[in-house]
C-alpha cells in the first residue's frame, strides 16, 4: 500500500519539478572513483573513523566534509577563540530552531562545527563522558554491547590523559581503570584558571558539595575543575588528534567543501553518494559501506533526502520513497540551560570594558608568543554535578562557571563592554522534552527544520528553577559573597517559583548538545541496530551523536568520540574476512 501511495504521489509531480530534477542530474559528474568506505562528515566521530578505518592500510577511505580545513584559522586553535567561532559563517553551520512554542515562541541559535573536527573544533573543549548509568540504560533499552563497562575501553582508547593519580584524587590502580594514556586526544588540566573559577569551587565546598578532582573517575558528583582537550595552550580537537596525522596515508582521501546531497541506494543497499564540490554535482562509489557522521541534524536530513524516513514526509517534497523508517529525525534531545550572571566588585572577570583594553592587548600578545594566559582558557574552567533534590538517585544538574558575563552564550557582546561579571550555567541533564528534525524542502542545500520542542514538560522547567536556587546558594558563600555586587540575571527581584519559571521560559538557551535523531535500538522507532547499521538498508551506517537513544549526563564530545572508536572496531570486525 505504501509503495502504491508513493507511486501515485510521484506521478503527481508537476512537469516543472521533473524538469528541475532532470537538469540537476544531467550535470552530475561521475568521477569513476571507488573507495571501500565513504565517511560523510569529518566531525567528532567522523575524524575517528577516518583514522581507524585507514590505519591498517588495507582499505581505501574517502571523507567528505562540507566545511573548510581547520588548519589556518587562529581562532579554531585558540581555546578562547570559540567566542569568535560562534558567529562564523565559514566554520559554523549556524542552525536556528523553529519557534519554540513552550519558550514564548523564541527562535534558538544552534551552532554546529562545519570544518575538519566538526564541533570539536568550535566547542568549549570540556572533557566529560556522562554518567555510567547513562550507558547502562542504553544496554537496558536493547543496545547490546553499549553498557558502561563495554564502552569504557573506547573512552580510554581515545585518551592521552596527562594528570597523575595524585591530581585526580585516585589511586594509580583507579587511574588506570578509568583513563588511558596512549590515545590521540590530549586531556589536561588547563594551565590558566581565573581566580574566580577557583573561588567558585571553594564556595561550592562551603555550600556542602564535595570537591571532585575528576568527574570521569570514581564518581561524577561534586564541584571542581574541568579537564579539557588542550595541548601546549591550544585546542586539541578530534581533527588534530585523529585526522592530521592520518592525512598523509595514501589510502585516505579527505575532500573539504564537499556537500553531500544524498546517499545512492540500489535494491535496498547503499552504493555511493552524490555531493556538490567546486560547482559540480559529483558521484562516487562505496564498495563496502557508506557511513553518515553528519551529527544530529545533518545525518537524519541526509537519510530523508535519500528516501529513508516517514513516507508521508518524503512524498510531501517529491523525494522518491526508498524505505520506511518512522524514527528518522525523531527523538531529538538537548540540554536546555539558564545563566545566573553576577556583577563583581573587582576586575577579575574577562571583559572588553574600556578599562580592560590594555589588559586585552597584553593577553593577546602573551598568547601569540607563549600560548599562555586568558586566551589559553576554555572559559568553562570549573563546574560540577549536583542533585536538584535529595530524592534524585543521581546528579541531574550540571554547572559551568564562566569568568565573564555570558548573556545569550556570548552572542550579545554588550555586557562584555559595559561590565565585569561572571556567569554560572545550569542545565537539566536528562530532559523529558523531545523534538524532531524535519525536511524544509527537497533541496539538499537547504538546512532542515530543527524543532527541539524545548520546555514541553514542566519538569524540565522546574529543575532549572531548582538549579538557579542551588547556584544562588553557592554564590552566597564566603568565598564569593564579598566579590559580588549585583545579580544581573535573573535578578534578586525574581524569587517565587512562578516568577522564575516565567524567567526560564523567557531566557533559557541551549547548551548545544543535540542527540538522538537516528537512535539505536530494537523498537519500531529505532533507526540503527546495536552495530549502527541502518535498519533495512545494507552497507549503510550512522556513526555520531544522533544514534544515542537517550541524552548522556554531560557534554557530548567525549561520547561522540567513543561512538566513533567503537564503530570503527565493529566495522573492521565485520569486514575482517575481506582483508588481503
Amino acid at each position: 500500500m505504501r509503495c502504491l501511495k508513493s507511486c501515485c504521489q510521484n506521478a503527481a509531480r508537476t512537469n516543472s519539478e521533473i524538469d528541475q530534477i532532470a537538469v540537476v542530474r544531467s550535470k552530475l559528474v561521475d568521477r569513476q572513483a571507488q573507495y571501500d568506505f565513504i565517511v560523510v562528515g569529518a566531525g567528532s566521530s567522523g575524524s575517528v573513523l577516518a583514522n581507524r578505518l585507514s590505519e591498517n592500510g588495507k582499505f581505501t577511505v574517502l571523507v567528505l566534509e562540507a566545511g573548510p580545513s581547520d588548519k589556518t584559522n587562529m581562532f579554531v586553535h585558540m581555546p578562547a577563540g570559540m567566542a569568535s567561532l560562534m558567529r562564523s559563517h565559514k566554520y559554523n553551520w549556524r542552525f536556528w530552531t523553529s519557534p519554540q512554542v513552550h519558550l514564548n515562541n523564541r527562535v534558538m541559535f544552534q551552532p554546529r562545527g562545519k570544518t575538519l573536527g566538526g564541533s570539536s573544533s568550535i566547542n568549549a573543549c570540556v572533557y566529560i563522558r556522562g554518567h555510567w548509568s547513562d550507558f547502562d540504560h542504553w544496554a537496558y533499552l536493547g543496545c547490546k554491547g553499549w553498557a558502561y563497562e563495554e564502552v569504557l575501553p573506547y573512552f580510554k582508547k581515545s585518551e592521552n590523559f596527562q594528570p597523575e593519580a595524585i591530581a585526580t584524587g585516585m589511586t594509580q590502580e583507579e587511574l588506570e581503570k578509568y583513563h588511558g594514556s596512549e590515545g590521540p586526544l590530549n586531556i589536561v588540566s588547563p594551565s590558566h584558571k581565573n581566580k574566580l573559577s577557583k573561588a567558585f569551587i571553594e564556595a561550592g565546598v562551603q555550600a556542602g558539595y564535595p570537591e571532585n578532582l575528576d568527574f570521569n573517575g570514581v564518581s561524577q558528583a561534586g564541584i571542581g575543575s574541568y579537564y579539557a582537550y588542550h595541548k601546549d595552550g591550544q585546542r586539541w580537537s578530534n581533527s588534530r588528534g585523529y585526522l592530521w596525522s592520518a592525512m598523509s596515508r595514501t589510502n585516505l582521501t579527505v575532500i573539504t567543501s564537499a556537500r553531500v546531497a544524498r546517499v545512492c541506494i540500489d535494491s535496498r543497499s547503499a552504493s555511493g553518494v552524490e555531493y556538490f564540490h567546486e560547482g559540480q554535482l559529483c558521484k562516487v562509489v562505496a564498495k563496502k559501506e557508506v557511513i553518515l557522521s553528519g551529527g544530529a541534524f545533518n545525518s537524519p536530513h541526509l537519510l530523508m533526502l535519500s528516501g529513508i524516513g516517514q513516507w508521508q514526509d518524503l512524498i510531501k517534497y517529491n523525494i522518491p520513497f526508498v524505505h520506511e523508517l518512522p524514527g528518522v529525525g525523531q527523538n531529538l534531545q538537548d540540554h536546555l540551560d539558564v545563566f545566573l550572571v553576577m556583577r563583581t566588585r573587582n576586575r577579575l572577570p574577562i571583559s572588553l570594558h574600556p578599562l580592560s583594553w590594555l589588559r586585552c592587548i597584553s593577553e593577546l600578545v602573551k598568547y601569540l608568543i607563549f600560548k599562555r594566559g586568558e586566551l589559553s582558557s576554555n572559559l568553562a574552567e570549573s563546574g560540577g554535578f549536583v542533585k536538584s533534590s535529595k530524592e534524585e538517585p543521581i546528579e541531574d544538574l550540571q554547572l559551568h562557571f564562566v569568568p565573564l558575563p555570558a548573556i545569550r552564550h556570548g552572542l550579545n557582546l554588550w555586557p562584555l563592554l559595559k561590565s565585569y561579571a561572571y556567569s554560572i550555567m545550569v542545565y537539566d541533564l536528562r530532559p523529558l522534552s523531545k523534538g524532531r528534525v524535519k525536511l524544509a524542502s527537497s533541496n539538499p542545500l537547504d538546512l532542515p527544520v530543527v524543532d527541539p520542542n524545548y520546555g514541553e514538560h514542566q519538569r524540565d522547567i522546574d529543575r532549572l528553577v531548582k538549579g538557579i536556587r542551588i547556584v544562588r546558594n553557592i554564590v552566597s558563600q564566603p568565598a564569593l559573597r564579598g566579590m559580588n555586587r549585583e545579580e544581573i540575571s535573573p535578578g534578586q527581584h525574581l524569587q517565587t517559583d512562578e516568577e522564575l519559571q516565567k524567567w526560564v521560559r523567557e531566557t533559557a538557551e541551549t547548551a548545544y548538545h543535540p542527540v538522538g535523531t537516528c537512535k539505536m535500538g530494537v523498537d519500531e522507532m529505532a533507526v540503527v541496530d546495536h552495530r549502527l547499521r541502518v535498519h533495512g538498508i545494507a552497507k549503510l551506517r550512522v556513526v555520531d551523536c544522533s544514534i544515542m537513544p537517550t541524552l548522556v549526563g554531560g557534554n557530548t564530545n567525549a561520547a561522540a568520540t567513543m561512538i566513533g572508536e567503537k564503530a570503527a572496531t565493529m566495522i573492521l570486525e565485520d569486514h575482517d574476512h575481506e582483508r588481503d
